[in-house]
């Protein structure tokens, strides 16, 4: 008899279903509350005992709890491995459901690389999966080339068929192009939309070309904007644009800003003519409707194109290397909706989100409202930025970390209420894409390669966790009082405060 997955039709406060917790990516889990800054300081180490895994896990596991499982109610987390690092190709990609209390699998599903036209799909897997808001199904990126759905708590592949079915095709070109981001679900006026952006299977090579694919949860209809030849609005097969590359890099994917009702995908290198009448948007930030339209004719609703994007081309400083983060604007703003998008280069970019140019219109290049440079310096992001409202005054602040550094970026407004961004402090340890919960900030890295935990007001360190090994794209989460993080070495660590809760995982 099959088992039937039961939990809530609404998912609680405590679950982390996607990268960066929200459709926004924010990094902020508000509902966190049982470690605090109190906490961190008075027990600075934090425990951890290693669960090995049978596959490379190079992103951010997402988070359910509460789940129905032929083994009783479980915490669940899912996460999506292949058997090899970046340098290396993937013959298969692993999605796994973790027990969250234990760390045994509750179940799994492999991907196996296909052969297309005498070229293999092998990739390496590094996108989050995505959990939806009712927590009846989890969704991931195959090497295949197809999103998949999964009944969330026993794994049962739902296999439909039809242009509406699933598993569904986000390439035709799976040897070139892959997902590297994470997926997202963005959830609008009642319908959940899955946003699927792809980018280049590795490096700038092939004829790739950077897409969204925007698919109803409901109906399972699917939209196409192509950041590559924008006037096909299907999937592109080998040979049928003139141009490739703009892929989407960034950690997070496509992110979703609730208030504008828009999603902003932001595309990598690659030719930019559309100010000129032409179809290609590289190094862009475009704006969409959460099902993945436009205003017709190869149009978004708006965009931003840097000035400099020539020169972002050339020196390969790609800006979709990162997703645009979504920043409350001040009380008192002339504003009302304000983006912050930073590339490779580590320059962070103001944009007003409901004139992104400034000049009313998409297809326009510069107009942002402030250039500020990443104050720890460094080149190379590829880092999310993490966003949090300080409950004590209601001010909003950045958390911008790479190679080089972590540092604190405070909104404010100048004497005529125009927002401006200003640096509150930086560190000059590595830092891979932090997170906030309940007042404390933490990232990967630091210069012992373990989790680091600061005051985010001051950047006081609080605590740091033993070494816990080599990382990539690996970022933690932190939900129900326990931190999940993966590294390089197959391992999956869960770390929590001495005195308050049991040292790691029951499990091997």
């Amino acid at each position: 008899m099959m088992m039937s997955c039961c939990v809530s039709a609404h998912s609680v406060a405590a679950d982390w279903l996607q990268f960066g917790y929200d459709a926004a990516h924010s990094g902020n889990n508000a509902a966190e509350t049982t470690i605090t800054a109190a906490d961190v300081s008075q027990r600075i180490t934090l425990y951890a005992n290693p669960f090995n895994l049978p596959a490379i896990v190079d992103s951010a596991p997402v988070y359910a709890r509460g789940v129905a499982t032929a083994n009783g109610t479980r915490n669940l987390l899912f996460l999506l491995g292949s058997d090899t690092t970046e340098d290396f190709w993937a013959k298969n990609s692993t999605l796994m459901a973790i027990d969250a209390d234990t760390g045994s699998i509750v179940w799994s599903h492999v991907i196996s690389a296909l052969v297309i036209n005498g070229q293999t799909s092998s990739q390496h897997a590094s996108s989050s999966p995505a959990i939806d808001p009712a927590k009846q199904y989890v969704y991931s990126f195959g090497i295949d080339g197809y999103a998949h759905k999964y009944r969330i708590g026993d794994g049962v592949e739902m296999l439909t068929p039809g242009p509406a079915g699933w598993p569904q095709q986000v390439t035709l070109k799976p040897y070139v192009e892959k997902v590297a981001s994470g997926l997202t679900i963005a959830t609008w006026k009642g319908t959940s939309y899955l946003e699927v952006v792809t980018s280049g299977r590795y490096g700038d090579g092939g004829d790739y070309q950077g897409h969204l694919v925007s698919i109803n949860l409901d109906t399972g209809a699917r939209t196409v904007f192509n950041f590559m030849c924008s006037n096909v609005s299907t999937l592109l097969a080998e040979g049928s644009c003139p141009t490739s590359l703009g892929g989407a890099w960034g950690r997070g994917g496509a992110t979703f800003d609730s208030a504008t009702g828009r999603i902003y995908v932001t595309s990598g290198n690659g030719i930019f003519d559309a100010d000129t009448g032409g179809t290609n948007w590289g190094d862009s930030v475009l704006a969409l409707a959460p099902n993945g339209t436009g205003l017709g004719a190869n149009m978004p609703y708006d965009s931003y194109t840097p000035s400099n994007f020539q020169y972002l081309y050339t020196s390969d400083l790609d800006l979709g290397s990162i997703s645009l983060a979504i920043l409350p604007a001040p009380a008192g703003s002339i504003v009302s909706h304000l983006g912050m998008q930073v590339g490779k280069d580590a320059v962070l970019r103001l944009i007003d989100l409901d004139n992104m140019s400034g000049a009313g219109a998409s297809a326009h290049v510069g107009g942002e409202l402030q250039l500020l440079n990443v104050q720890q310096g460094g080149s190379w992001m590829s880092e999310q930025p993490a966003v949090w409202v300080n409950p004590a005054d209601g001010s909003t602040w950045l958390f911008v970390g790479n190679g080089y550094g972590l540092s604190a970026v405070r909104l404010g407004l100048d004497g005529s209420h125009r927002p401006v961004l200003s640096y509150a402090w930086n560190v000059s340890d590595h830092s891979t894409s932090p997170i906030v919960a309940n007042g404390v900030l933490y990232y990967l890295g630091g210069f012992n390669g373990g989790i680091v935990a600061r005051d985010p007001l001051t950047g006081t360190m609080l605590g740091t966790s033993p070494t816990l090994g080599p990382s990539h794209w690996q970022s933690p989460i932190l939900a129900d009082g326990a931190i999940y993080v993966t590294d390089s070495a197959n391992r999956l660590w869960r770390l929590v405060l001495d005195r308050i809760f049991k040292d790691g995982f029951d499990g091997p």
